[in-house]
């Protein structure tokens, strides 16, 4: 296979930065706080213990947005550059008339529909040196933070024969709907380690179209790399 990852290789150690999970990555994450004590002036009784609030489980309101349809979409070429651990120069297919997004440091690009429904998202520029299997992993235990409120369901996990992509599959309600999320991690040389993140997100009825915006991305994406 000809390589599609060039230039200068940081040591560094870490990867993907399993970051924050918040608005950049399409995934809902928080951290359970305990309850304050007991404010009623009153002493609580020996012995008895102040219970700690729980948010109730969404159920996800229905959101009635017609299916987007993957015969609908139209790809070019879009290029951007993630500057983190290392300056990575990527190349990617994603839908013609979504819009690109970075934040800030400018880790990834993130390109998202005209409803800001639906997205896909491309993380580069940590350093590769783990397998896509191990990056999988890292993001499983990340969501362990996700609050039981959110309602996440973990719907498949799965990797390639040759182990150069695995792929991560689930919902959650990060405000009232359910968002359907598909998480893959891509080897692009004979490293066999990780290079790129991909996330592509929509609504539940997005399910093949979501799909088909990952499988472009990853059948397209290319990384080059500089030395920071």
């Amino acid at each position: 296979m000809v390589s599609r990852v060039a230039g200068t290789m940081l040591l560094a150690s870490g990867l993907l930065g399993i970051a924050a999970l918040g608005t950049a990555g399409g995934y809902g994450v928080g951290l359970l706080t305990s309850a304050d004590a007991q404010t009623s002036g009153s002493p609580a009784p020996i012995g008895s213990t102040t219970p700690t609030p729980t948010e109730p489980v969404k159920t996800g309101l229905p959101d009635n947005t017609p299916a987007l349809d993957k015969g609908d979409l139209r790809y070019k070429t879009r290029s951007f550059v993630a500057d983190w651990a290392v300056r990575s120069n990527v190349t990617v297919k994603v839908p013609s008339n979504w819009w690109m997004t970075q934040p800030d440091p400018k880790k990834e690009a993130r390109f998202t529909d005209p409803t800001g429904k639906r997205f896909v998202r491309i993380e580069a520029g940590f350093t590769i040196t783990r397998p896509p299997t191990a990056s999988l992993e890292a993001k499983i235990q990340a969501l362990r933070g996700v609050p039981p409120s959110q309602a996440l369901k973990i719907l498949s996990r799965d990797v390639a024969d040759d182990g150069r992509t695995a792929t991560l599959v689930y919902t959650y309600i990060p405000q009232e709907s359910v968002r359907h999320v598909v998480v893959r991690w891509v080897a692009l040389d004979d490293s066999g380690n990780c290079a790129v993140e991909i996330s592509a997100g929509g609504l539940p009825q997005d399910e093949q179209a979501v799909r088909d915006v990952l499988e472009h991305a990853t059948d397209t994406v290319t990384r080059t790399d500089q030395a920071t």
